[in-house]
């Protein structure tokens, strides 16, 4: 087969073909890696041990920044304000390993608040804060050490399902408190140790429901009696007067001897 350049044409030299490719491919990773690098204003990032990881403690946020680095390992935000963690807070975060929310003032969290996160987490604080419910999805499929202690927690069904699934940090597990319950004698005790004892918080919210049923089944019942003696009350009082109103009109008798006496008198 002949050589279809011909003799005048210039032949592209391999070593351009390569810095070519080269070039490329650094631009590639340039830009792919640009958005990893990124750390947040408020934030310091630091590689520690082959890690990022993303220090935002006591800086006074109100929320979980939304800039954080897509290769941090470990998330620092303990002694801040924030108040919630929302849906897909950490849905980026694919090697978050740690992550640390304790000393805040959150009070909800929510259902899809790690997801995301779920596989590679391996501890989570979130100890001193002002939580008191959690649904019971949120913690779904959580492998990690959690810290749940010092918060101010109601002890009903829905945490005792919630504590069911986690694995709880044993250091601070007794620190798990009953701030208050469904059953006010276990108030100020650590929710183990009242599960330990048998009490089943599911039961009692089942009775307890029962017992809201009854009682409004109860007073629908009342009001439906009541209503249908004051139908029958009512409706005897227009027959009644209605019978007076009959008995007061005059008979037919006497409007016939009343007819004939006026044909008389013609």
């Amino acid at each position: 087969m002949q050589d279809i350049v011909g003799p005048d044409m210039p032949r592209k030299s391999p070593i351009f073909d390569g810095f070519g490719l080269l070039w490329g491919l650094l631009f590639g990773l340039f830009m792919a890696n640009a958005p990893v690098m990124a750390c947040p204003t408020s934030c310091h990032c630091i590689e520690k041990s082959g890690m990022t990881v993303v220090q935002c403690m006591s800086r006074n946020l109100e929320k979980i920044p939304s800039d954080l680095p897509r290769d941090t390992v470990v998330l620092l935000l303990a002694s801040n304000h924030i108040t919630h963690i929302p849906n897909h807070a950490f849905k980026e975060l694919h090697y978050l390993q740690e992550l640390d929310l304790s000393n805040n003032d959150i009070e909800t969290v929510d259902v899809g608040a790690f997801q995301g996160v779920s596989d590679s987490l391996l501890v989570l604080d979130l100890s001193n804060n002002r939580i008191q419910r959690v649904p019971k999805e949120a913690f779904a499929r959580l492998r990690a050490k959690i810290s749940l202690s010092n918060n101010p927690w109601h002890c009903e069904c829905t945490l005792q399902e919630v504590l069911r699934e986690l694995r709880l940090d044993p250091e601070t597990v007794n620190e798990v408190i009953c701030h208050t319950a469904v059953q006010e004698e276990y108030a100020g005790k650590p929710v183990i140790q009242v599960l330990d004892s048998g009490i089943n918080f599911c039961n009692f919210h089942h009775k307890t429901t029962d017992v809201a049923m009854f009682v409004t089944m109860f007073g629908w019942f009342t009001m439906v009696i009541a209503y249908v003696i004051y139908y029958v009350r009512h409706n005897q009082e227009d027959a009644r007067r209605h019978l007076e109103y009959l008995k007061s009109l005059p008979s037919s008798s006497q409007i016939s001897k009343d007819f004939d006496t006026i044909s008389t008198v013609l």
